[in-house]
């Protein structure tokens, strides 16, 4: 096992903008300053949502700002056969959900309607895992120890959608794992998705990563920076000014006159990150 590999991996569902370049400079940062690796994955599982040659651009754009990764680059639409694998092992810890988009209704929460079996004459629509009623503890390396009971926030969560694609869950621990990422260092929004992940590695026998959730960049509505919010994208090529505020939002010193981007990077890598 690698002493520290970490990874950024983008949803090709647009261009990079400013919340992700500060996510992938927070995770670049912390595997670098580690002495360790830092891959790439591309999260291009939703095909509905994926915008034709984003993926790539993101690719470019990262190179633009200096980021270097090691090893060929993993998108997720080539590891289909991996995440059946894992569906798999689960066993009869996964059940079949009938259950509709209208009827789970907003956020998250699953009150386990087909947990016993499909009502009759339901056809199955997602696939869910059992979740226990228990307490998951982690360590966040920036907000310290944290504790879930996924009977009571969650309940049984998809790893199948109801639309034959696989779930963020599934696909982002499966990938994890064959990664060897012993770090994930992501924006706190995340942190919901931490405890689900955890109980997918432990019935899965996977090892777990330490977690590092950094504070995510917020719009002047106090909304989190995002394409569906139209946040700006990245300028390609590469701008300096845009990779020095994204490291000042980390809560790096920058000298205001540094004009070009390898210098600026010079300047942080060998700093302990904040």
């Amino acid at each position: 096992m690698p002493t520290y590999r970490g990874r950024f991996a983008p949803s090709p569902t647009g261009d990079l903008h400013f919340g992700s370049l500060v996510a992938a400079a927070a995770s670049y940062l912390d595997a670098r300053r580690a002495g360790g690796q830092w891959l790439v994955r591309i999260e291009d599982l939703d095909p509905p949502r994926t915008v034709p040659g984003a993926a790539d651009r993101i690719l470019r754009t990262l190179e633009a700002y200096g980021f270097v990764w090691d090893g060929p680059v993993l998108y997720q639409s080539q590891r289909h056969e991996a995440y059946a694998a894992a569906l798999a092992q689960l066993g009869d810890q996964v059940y079949p959900c009938g259950c509709t988009r209208r009827e789970l209704g907003a956020g998250d929460f699953y009150a386990g309607t087909c947990r016993h079996g499909l009502r009759p004459g339901r056809p199955p629509r997602s696939r869910r895992l059992r979740v226990p009623d228990r307490e998951i503890h982690w360590h966040d390396r920036r907000l310290g120890d944290q504790v879930e009971n996924l009977a009571h926030t969650t309940g049984d969560f998809a790893l199948k959608r109801a639309d034959g694609f696989w779930a963020y869950q599934l696909a982002v621990v499966v990938d994890d794992a064959a990664q060897l990422i012993t770090d994930v260092v992501r924006g706190a929004d995340l942190l919901t998705s931490t405890a689900r992940q955890i109980y997918l590695q432990e019935v899965l026998g996977l090892p777990r990563p330490r977690y590092l959730h950094i504070p995510i960049v917020l719009d002047d509505n106090g909304k989190k920076l995002s394409k569906q919010t139209k946040a700006h994208l990245v300028p390609h090529p590469g701008d300096p000014r845009i990779l020095a505020a994204a490291l000042r939002f980390l809560g790096e010193s920058i000298p205001s006159e540094t004009h070009e981007i390898a210098p600026i990077w010079a300047g942080v890598l060998t700093k302990p990150l904040t």
